[in-house]
């Protein structure tokens, strides 16, 4: 028997030894699938905030672009209603009524006949002009009225216009008016 007891004593042993093992294999292995739940649940968290965050940026950046195109669209229509304004007063002074279309270029002449001796006007005006002053005459230009004034060698042209005159008058008031207009 004493053979027997030492057999039953090492399969005793041995099937400890095993249990132990076998309990350590799966401890390890819950630790190993524990470890790889929490990495799983990280990445998976980890994806959500990255997504969360594209999402975020992305309609920042729609927001941005459609503010950007109302902007531009609410500047449209600015310039829109400045350049019927400008219109409107370009049909306005050129239909203006032949004794007031007379007393303008007489307040040009008066005014600024003397800086030159050649002169020229529209086509409507030509008869006028030549009756108004005693500058030589020397063509016909496109415009809406008014007139230039040139010395007698043409290095100096003054443009006074009603389209220059006009032009000026737009530049130096685009910024008032489109305040008062538009607030």
């Amino acid at each position: 028997m004493g053979l027997e007891n030492v057999v039953n004593d090492i399969l005793e042993q041995a099937k400890t030894e095993v249990a132990a093992i076998e309990a350590e294999a799966q401890d390890e292995a819950a630790a190993i699938i524990d470890k790889a739940k929490n990495e799983a649940e990280k990445i998976l968290a980890d994806s959500k905030t990255e997504v969360e965050a594209n999402i975020q940026r992305r309609l920042k950046q729609e927001k941005s672009s459609a503010k950007l195109e109302s902007k531009r669209a609410a500047l449209n229509a600015k310039k829109d209603v400045l350049d019927s304004v400008y219109q409107s007063a370009r049909e306005a002074i050129s239909s203006l009524p032949p004794d007031k279309n007379a007393s303008m270029l007489k307040a040009i002449l008066d005014e600024h006949g003397s800086e030159g001796a050649r002169i020229y006007s529209n086509t409507r005006d030509t008869k006028l002009v030549k009756e108004l002053t005693d500058l030589t005459f020397m063509g016909e230009i496109d415009c809406i009225g008014g007139l230039i004034i040139e010395n007698d060698d043409g290095s100096v042209r003054l443009d006074y216009t009603f389209d220059g005159i006009l032009d000026d008058v737009s530049e130096q008031t685009l910024k008032p008016v489109s305040d008062i207009l538009f607030g």
